[in-house]
């Protein structure tokens, strides 16, 4: 590109305390996903709902999420970047209200989209407030205080879910959001720097545009949530992916005509910004997979609950948080491509361990792994940011920022949907065939379930089959899950390398 992103010359305490501001909604957006998660069952059964229609109280904030991340450029442009964060800090301090004291599935769900797409506005957001806030001196530090708070809230998720849900009701999961909501909400008008709307943006709006958008990324988050369990190819999931894809076309071929773009899809012509924005897919992959690996195994295998899971996972986020000064001090010294490549090789090594973990891996097991994961993926976040959009002008950074965002959400989406159809294809046949080895007398196959082979080479006088059925049938399920568990962990450590591959392609000018 021809200039860089035209940053202040300096950046005051003000400037410093708004922006903190801003991470603090940002990290309550993500963390709202992780222990809502943790939930489900308790706000399921307050509120009588199904078990099949419970995942849309996740799936519904998700969309709503995933569709407003890249419309976060275009509202910079018509609101500012300060008030765009004042009406997304407090749509989803109200929407979490809402969530609160709701007391049916559908006016949950309702306020779920209103937060979610508040949600979404806010992530980009703050990822672009570095660049425009801060002189480039101060890009290093403040990339490295976004991404911590980034990665930590998915770690933490799970714990405070948990705790939440032991220690008070399911209302407080939403009800969290408010303070901080509320003085982000009204402090931040006075610190952030004052800047004129572009209100006529807002008329110039391609209404065909964006509804074609949002199509597109609706059905193709509703095909990957039903993938997993109807196929990739029936013909529900077939119709949401060919609809996803003809609309996405659509809007790329009308969006590149139009003079006034929901999304600025030409910045993808800038090679390190797209190969960029390819590193934030395959980071997403990784860390959403294993944030949400780590407590599928944790809960189904070792039968943990959800505060023992989050207390464990918590050693991710003590490695991030020791190695994000490292991160952040090296990267104004080093060449980003260097320390992008040293992010992926050791997320690659992390993810690979844990691909050979026993069936009973618990915390000492995966410690090491989650130490080289933690120190990862602050190498996988802050160099590639710099990357992507350290070489872009002002103009661009709030709609690349989105395009950058959305790739690491989308990465998570496609990611955990590939884990879902592995655990749910992958996991019947390794039963059957450790159920074939017991037949035949195979001791390994014993031990494998976790079976003593003394009881398994002399069965007990007058003990019936089914017995013994009922009794080795869960050892054998927990078994044969284990070893999916393990081919889903190869798979992100797959994508890693790929993300680590792709890093040579980029030009040696950004050192």
């Amino acid at each position: 590109m021809s200039e860089a992103v035209a940053a202040p010359d300096q950046a005051s305490a003000a400037t410093w305390l708004g922006f903190t501001l801003m991470c603090l909604g940002m990290f309550m957006a993500i963390l709202d996903i992780q222990v809502v998660a943790t939930s489900l069952p308790a706000i399921q059964g307050a509120l009588k709902i199904s078990r099949d229609a419970m995942s849309w109280i996740q799936t519904a904030y998700l969309i709503a999420e995933i569709i407003a991340i890249p419309l976060t450029g275009w509202l910079t442009r018509a609101l500012t970047l300060r008030w765009l964060f004042v009406s997304a800090i407090s749509l989803f301090t109200l929407a979490s209200i809402g969530c609160a004291f709701s007391s049916d599935f559908v006016t949950l769900v309702s306020f779920r989209v209103l937060q979610g797409f508040a949600g979404g506005a806010l992530i980009p957001a703050v990822f672009s407030a570095v660049f425009l806030l801060f002189p480039l001196a101060l890009h290093p530090i403040a990339t490295t205080f976004a991404g911590i708070v980034a990665v930590m809230a998915p770690t933490i998720g799970p714990v405070v879910g948990g705790w939440i849900t032991e220690s008070w009701s399911w209302h407080w999961l939403f009800l969290i959001n408010v303070t901080p909501g509320v003085v982000a909400g009204l402090a931040t008008p006075f610190l952030l720097r004052a800047e004129k709307p572009d209100i006529n943006a807002l008329f110039s709006l391609d209404r065909t545009s964006l509804v074609l958008m949002a199509v597109a990324l609706a059905t193709l988050e509703l095909g990957l949530k039903q993938a997993p369990q109807d196929g990739w190819l029936s013909p529900r999931c077939a119709l949401l992916f060919f609809a996803s894809g003809a609309t996405a076309v659509t809007f790329a071929l009308r969006t590149l005509k139009t003079v006034y773009p929901v999304v600025e899809l030409s910045t993808l012509r800038a090679r390190d910004f797209a190969i960029g924005c390819a590193l934030s897919f395959c980071l997403g992959v990784g860390l959403f997979g294993s944030v949400y690996l780590m407590p599928v195994h944790l809960a189904y295998v070792r039968r943990h609950d959800a505060f023992e899971i989050g207390t464990i996972m918590l050693v991710t986020g003590i490695a991030q948080l020791l190695a994000a000064p490292v991160a952040g001090a090296l990267e104004s010294r080093c060449d980003p491509r260097k320390l992008s490549a040293f992010g992926f090789g050791l997320f690659v090594l992390g993810l690979g361990l844990s691909a050979l973990q026993s069936r009973v891996a618990d915390f000492d097991e995966m410690f090491w792994p989650q130490v080289l994961r933690g120190i990862a993926i602050m190498f996988c976040l802050l160099p590639p940011t710099r990357l992507a959009l350290g070489t872009l002008t002002a103009e661009q950074v709030p709609d690349a920022s989105g395009l950058f965002n959305l790739m690491r959400n989308l990465g998570g989406a496609i990611g955990i949907a590939l884990i879902d159809t592995i655990l749910y294809g992958r996991t019947i046949g390794h039963g059957l065939a450790l159920r074939d080895r017991l037949i035949a007398g195979d001791v390994t196959a014993a031990q494998a379930i976790g079976l003593d082979v003394e009881l398994f080479l002399h069965r007990p006088p007058n003990v019936s089959d089914a017995t013994v059925e009922a009794y080795v049938r869960p050892m054998v399920e927990r078994a044969a899950f284990a070893t999916s568990v393990n081919e889903a962990w190869a798979l992100l450590a797959v994508v890693a390398l790929i993300g680590l591959l792709l890093i040579s392609l980029t030009r040696k000018a950004n050192a």
